[in-house]
């Protein structure tokens, strides 16, 4: 695959992008391994990954815990490339949506995408969310605490202390 599949086929910007990665059906760890190959070779160099975490399931809680991982990215892809080409991803490591918030063999979501603010149908950034997940923002606060939500106006460290979600985020 290339990104010209993913609408860049010529040389432009490049971008950053934090990614996050989920997975609890099957070889949770093989997923999240596999998804991370895939990613360089279809969106671009991942320059820093967090701790893998073991999770309580959020939204719908009868299943099985996740295993979660955040990445940053760069990236040539503009973001409605990107959320296209996180979708052919999924679907190729053989993702199939059930429910909403249900059980996945592999999830990967756009958190963050330089610092732009997007609001259309398919594609919110900063995820609309990502505040609400402590999922998210312990391994978001692996790589960069520092960063400033763009919407919100904090740090993910000032986003995580503030989280009230209680669920279950452990090292693995």
């Amino acid at each position: 695959m290339s990104t010209k599949e993913y609408g860049t086929d010529k040389k432009s910007e490049t971008n950053f992008s934090y990614l996050s990665i989920g997975s609890n059906i099957g070889d949770r760890l093989h997923n999240l391994s596999k998804s991370q190959i895939e990613i360089e070779k279809v969106i671009g160099k991942i320059h820093n990954s967090s701790k893998i975490y073991e999770t309580e399931p959020w939204g719908y809680k009868e299943q099985e815990f996740f295993l979660n991982m955040v990445i940053y990215v760069e990236t040539l892809l503009n973001a409605e490339s990107l959320l296209l080409a996180c979708k052919k991803i999924e679907k190729n490591m053989g993702r199939v949506k059930n429910k909403k918030w249900g059980e996945r063999n592999i999830d990967i979501d756009i958190l963050y995408y330089n610092n732009d603010i997007i609001n259309q149908k398919d594609l919110q950034i900063p995820h609309k969310h990502l505040h609400e997940r402590k999922f998210i923002l312990k391994p978001l606060n692996d790589i960069n605490p520092n960063y400033i939500n763009p919407t919100k106006r904090k740090t993910n460290s000032k986003l995580l202390n503030e989280c009230t979600d209680n669920s279950i985020v452990n090292d693995i």
